[in-house]
């Protein structure tokens, strides 16, 4: 299947390349997760609302690539048209593997049959059963997004612990019609501003602030989706 992961081996995957990316696969993907440390640059061009697992009550943090399912207005032709590009995208084919067994080890996965995964065209991942600089520094970058997920999932634990999120639905006016995007939580600005001194003194002092501020302005892009909308349309 296209998206099973394989346990990265020196031995197996000796001969193996990996070529300059194609975005089509995240063509019909308009939420894509997020970290905190990703707020920053992703609030200048996408909005940042978060999504609730229900089964297990967890949050989690995504930007909205389109306005409705399966649209993202930041790809075409295979192309990312967006100035941003979230971590998720830029790592694939590659993804973590843990082991239930061995929780402290962190190991790197490929999807094989990506269309950008070959042993003709591209980088080597390695060269006499040695990382190649191309696959060290790939590898060093999905290990810290890695560590920033999990950092991001223990402070959207905090937020909630704090009553902070609350669900909205989004209404997007395109073209005359009224569309209403449900299923989605804020940071409730009111509760927010109403926490005690301590509490908000903690998220001042654990540097959330930003990110917070950051995922309330990102929301006026909801508009910039919609005005790229009508323009496709």
């Amino acid at each position: 299947m296209p998206n099973e992961i394989t346990l990265l081996e020196p031995n197996k995957h000796s001969n193996f390349k990996v070529s300059k990316p194609n975005y089509s696969q995240f063509s019909n993907q308009h939420i894509l997760p997020i970290t905190l440390h990703e707020f920053s640059r992703a609030a200048t061009e996408y909005p940042i609302v978060f999504v609730k697992n229900s089964e297990t009550g967890q949050f989690q943090s995504v930007v909205m690539l389109g306005l409705q399912p399966e649209q993202n207005l930041s790809v075409v032709n295979g192309e990312w048209i967006g100035s941003y590009i979230p971590n998720t995208v830029t790592d694939y084919p590659f993804a973590v593997v843990l082991n239930a067994e061995q929780p402290d080890k962190i190991w790197i996965g490929i999807k094989e049959q990506s269309s950008q995964v070959g042993t003709e065209v591209g980088d080597s991942l390695f060269n006499a059963g040695e990382e190649t600089p191309f696959f060290t520094r790939r590898r060093e970058e999905i290990v810290q997004h890695f560590e920033q997920e999990q950092a991001t999932q223990a402070i959207l634990q905090l937020i909630a612990e704090k009553g902070l999120f609350r669900q909205q639905s989004l209404t997007v006016n395109i073209k005359g019609d009224q569309r209403n995007i449900n299923g989605l939580y804020m940071i409730d600005e009111a509760k927010l501003n109403d926490l005690n001194d301590d509490d908000f003194l903690d998220l001042k002092k654990r540097g959330l602030l930003g990110p917070i501020y950051g995922h309330l302005t990102s929301l006026h892009q909801v508009n910039r989706l919609a005005r790229t909308e009508v323009s496709k349309g």
